[in-house]
């Protein structure tokens, strides 16, 4: 067994992987040399089993090439860019776009992961949960946003994302594919809803390609789907939280008309005089119908 770092408990004919994908079978077998080579190499070295995923965090490790191949095109990083990637697992996607990139910062919350990502230089890391960050300190903008999000906080964490959209160009993120068809919804269809309206209020939204669970280590029970979000520069939405709360009430029960969801919480008067038909069940209003409502309600106040 090794007892190196985030390589502990590996044996010493274990397989592992350099960030430039060549893979590596024989391990010195002395002590002192197998440190040396570790210590010399350790920055493009990418362990294969050196890491046990943790369920609180929600950790699946990507782990196809060819879907690692397919984010960076569509990421298509430049020198010049400031890249961010949440949740970096254990580099399989941090240590590629460092061909591209000088620098890249890194927000993990697993301090094991910190510690084995902290031996590339390149890398800053900031060790916290991503919904307590501010990335409004993040400079210089604009920020690039990439990541494998745990499915668990993904809809929290696009909403505190979109907190700070003007210093965000764009975002790709891999995503319960679920999620993904809800954020993309077009009005009228079974999955548009609060998601939808939501989302596509701040940014427009591009579905880019499928994953299946097979590309991960462990595989989930669910599909994965890449989506690019680009933040509106200047969106419409005057007052988020009336219109969080609007959009809220509005979908509280799909099968009912937007007139009997909205009912009691806007004076009915004003309710007759909204700039849709009111008889119209929610998932049939466009993103614009909902800000349309949205000013009007601000304006008559």
């Amino acid at each position: 067994m090794l007892n190196y770092g985030p390589f502990q408990n590996t044996t010493a004919c274990s397989i592992v992987k350099t960030a430039n994908g060549a893979i590596i079978t024989s391990l010195p077998q002395n002590a002192r040399e197998l440190e040396k080579f570790f210590e010399e190499n350790f920055a493009t070295i990418l362990p294969m089993k050196s890491h046990f995923p943790k369920k609180r965090f929600g950790q699946h490790f990507l782990t196809d090439e060819s879907v690692i191949e397919m984010l960076i095109e569509a990421i298509n990083p430049h020198p010049s860019h400031h890249l961010i990637e949440i949740g970096p697992g254990q580099g399989v996607l941090s240590f590629p776009l460092l061909e591209y990139i000088d620098t890249l910062d890194l927000i993990e919350i697993d301090r094991d992961l910190v510690a084995f990502l902290s031996k590339e230089k390149r890398f800053h890391i900031q060790e916290a949960d991503v919904l307590m960050v501010d990335f409004s300190t993040y400079v210089p903008k604009p920020l690039r946003i990439v990541g494998n999000l745990p499915y668990n906080i993904s809809t929290p964490l696009l909403f505190h994302l979109l907190q700070f959209s003007k210093d965000i160009q764009d975002m790709h993120f891999m995503l319960q594919k679920e999620v993904v068809d809800r954020i993309t919804a077009a009005p009228g269809s079974k999955t548009y809803g609060r998601l939808s309206v939501m989302i596509q209020a701040y940014a427009t939204v591009e579905a880019l390609f499928d994953v299946q669970p097979e590309a991960f280590s462990p595989p989930p029970k669910v599909d994965s789907a890449v989506i690019r979000l680009v933040p509106l520069q200047n969106p419409l939405v005057k007052n988020h939280a009336q219109f969080e709360k609007l959009v809220r009430q509005a979908f509280s029960m799909r099968r009912k008309t937007l007139k009997n969801n909205l009912k009691g919480c806007i004076p009915e008067e004003m309710l007759l005089q909204l700039p849709v038909d009111i008889h119209c069940r929610p998932e049939e209003i466009s993103v614009q119908k909902f800000i349309q409502i949205s000013q009007y309600i601000l304006q008559s106040q």
